[in-house]
């Protein structure tokens, strides 16, 4: 009995998820090094496809020219597999000697991997090889619109892995994508984890799968231009961004905004590099052109070029048009163009002064574009600090076209196809993501000290031989008070005397004999310890007065005598607080930070002479 279309596509994503599975489970013990040869492998097969990639994802689409499609598919074939190499994602990825604890890279699984029409190749390959560098199965699913594109990219890969050793069925890529096939390989149960790049429908639907998912938001880029910033750089940068893949990139610049004494200049500016302005009844048009149900841009106008979209609007343009400009007076619902545009058409707001123009930023970017990126074009840098302090956005990009910079093109950041908005966004995490969010680290970790320790009694810092010093000296004034030394009384004395640190002396770690054996009377005193015998050594008597002999017995009591102590911490300074009383302390008394900290407020400690 013949099947149901749907059912065709929901059979196919069951068996595509097993034998992704299967060929995982031999992948997962493969070396960093042999990882590495599958992912140059596909990289080098995607570079030599490039062009004829892009040229498919135009014609199929309609989207974009094939000259950016091309640079867009070798950033993820070129530029990506550069700088992840020498990067370990499996096995020992570090060492921590000082801390005891080793890192262990492990893959998470089958990764499903959501295309979207606007890019449709390049993040195909972009995304096939972060998930290969993990160690991970991938099992795209295309945009239906896209679908002969996508499957031609995953095809390249698909054999170039197989010939460089990868088991076969690594890379699966669905051939009938549908809403539900999507939603199946979502929720698969041999599915680990999500990467979904695509409208926020299929991001929030990757959020809801009860699958760890990385989505990403909406893009409404704003591109503050300073009174600081080299204007006609600034300018040129701007239309080279705006104008890049007609506009497709989620990163695009949106709507410049820049002081209105620079309006005569930034238009200028924005002539000599081949933008049309608009007029106003022009931009109305293409208001009405772009967008349906308020600010949801039609799906026809994605990625135009200027002089369709402007031929669809009713007026026409310049062949040699790059973008399409128009000034528009307030941001939000009323003005349509302060929207994300998916195309290569800029809005121009201007203000009155730097802090205005800030307030202008932040509210374009909450108008559809929160966590995403923002563009500042500036010279002075304490206004680029103020800027990026303030934009709710989590790439803030200086003096470069907003595409380029935003996927590591032009700067530093992890080249990246799938730019994080963060929690403000309601994405996971707000990093471009690449390789390492794809694993899972396993720590090793070795005893280093005791609970009691971590709770307070922490060790001295010594090393294993003074420490064995100091307690033999224990022993010692244990045994000369008469004392019998049961084992581990000399190891508790030492830890009473010991409870935050080392005795700090000029001689490093050398324990003064008196603070030592100050250190042993304050343990004898708290634990009710007594003498072995009575009679293990003769009282001490009161010194003599004036060098006359002491009487044989005192005429009265003894007048109260202060004792100045050799050494204070921490736990001294709680026991005099409980009795109410003082310490005294002279100028060679050694008293620990923690002690000086928990003594200031009550001033339990009392400067003296001896």
């Amino acid at each position: 009995m013949p099947h149901e279309p749907d059912a065709l596509s929901l059979e196919e994503v069951r068996a595509k998820v097993e034998q992704a599975h299967a060929a995982w489970l031999a992948y997962a013990q493969f070396s960093q090094e042999r990882i590495d040869a599958v992912v140059e492998a596909v990289a080098a097969a995607g570079r030599a496809e490039a062009r004829r990639l892009a040229q498919m994802a135009v014609d199929e689409t309609g989207m974009g020219n094939v000259e950016d499609k091309t640079a867009k598919n070798l950033l993820c074939t070129d530029l990506l597999p550069r700088s992840m190499r020498g990067l370990r994602t499996v096995g020992v990825l570090r060492e921590i000697p000082e801390q005891r604890i080793t890192e262990i890279g492990t893959p998470a699984g089958v990764v499903a991997a959501l295309c979207p029409t606007t890019n449709p190749t390049s993040t195909a390959f972009f995304k096939i090889l972060i998930c290969l560098k993990a160690g991970n199965a991938v099992v795209l699913s295309p945009h239906p619109s896209a679908k002969a594109c996508t499957a031609a990219a995953a095809g390249i890969a698909m054999e170039a892995a197989e010939k460089a050793g990868a088991p076969r069925g690594l890379i699966q890529c669905l051939e009938q994508p549908s809403l539900e096939s999507t939603q199946a390989l979502m929720k698969h149960p041999k599915t680990a984890l999500i990467l979904a790049t695509g409208g926020s429908g299929m991001v929030r639907a990757a959020y809801s799968s009860g699958k760890p998912a990385y989505g990403v938001g909406p893009g409404n880029v704003p591109v503050l231009i300073d009174a600081s910033a080299d204007l006609p750089a600034a300018v040129r940068l701007v239309v080279e961004g705006k104008k890049f893949d007609y506009g497709t990139v989620c990163s695009s610049e949106q709507t410049v905004v820049a002081e209105r004494r620079l309006r005569d200049t930034v238009l200028a500016g924005l002539k000599r590099n081949g933008a049309y302005l608009m007029n106003d009844s022009e931009r109305a048009a293409v208001e009405k052109t772009l967008f349906a149900g308020g600010v949801r841009v039609r799906g026809e106008c994605v990625g135009k070029s200027p002089q369709k979209i402007a031929e669809m609007a009713g007026f026409s343009v310049p062949a040699e048009t790059s973008i399409l400009a128009g000034e528009i007076a307030g941001i939000g619902k009323e003005f349509p163009l302060s929207a994300e545009k998916l195309s290569p058409v800029l809005a121009l707001y201007w203000v009155e002064d730097f802090e205005s123009g800030v307030k202008a930023c932040e509210a374009i970017l909450r108008f559809g574009g929160i966590g995403h990126t923002a563009v500042i074009h500036a010279r002075d840098g304490a206004r680029v600090s103020e800027f990026a302090r303030r934009v709710p956005a989590y790439r803030v990009l200086v003096n470069t076209s907003s595409p380029q910079g935003s996927v590591g093109i032009t700067t530093n950041l992890q080249p990246s196809m799938t730019l994080g908005c963060g929690a403000i966004g309601g994405n996971v995490t707000s990093d471009n993501v690449g390789p390492r969010h794809l694993i899972n680290v396993k720590r090793v970790a070795w005893a280093v000290r005791t609970a009691e320790e971590a709770m307070g009694r922490q060790d001295s810092g010594l090393s294993a031989a003074d420490r064995a010093a100091l307690v033999a000296a224990v022993e010692r004034i244990l045994a000369e008070r008469g004392f019998a030394v049961r084992t581990g009384a000399a190891q508790a004395a030492v830890a009473a005397a010991l409870p935050g640190g080392a005795p700090a002396t000029a001689a490093g770690n050398e324990i003064p004999a008196a603070a030592v054996a100050g250190a042993v009377d304050r343990y004898l005193a708290r634990t009710g310890a007594a003498p072995a015998c009575a009679c293990s050594g003769p009282k001490p008597q009161p010194p003599p007065e004036s060098g006359d002999s002491a009487p044989d017995e005192p005429a009265g009591p003894p007048a109260p005598k202060i004792e100045i102590v050799d050494f204070v911490c921490e736990a001294d300074v709680r026991e005099a607080i409980a009795k109410k009383k003082k310490i005294f302390i002279g100028k060679k008394t050694i008293v620990t930070p923690a002690a000086r900290d928990a003594a200031a407020v009550d001033e339990i400690l009392v400067m003296a002479e001896r």
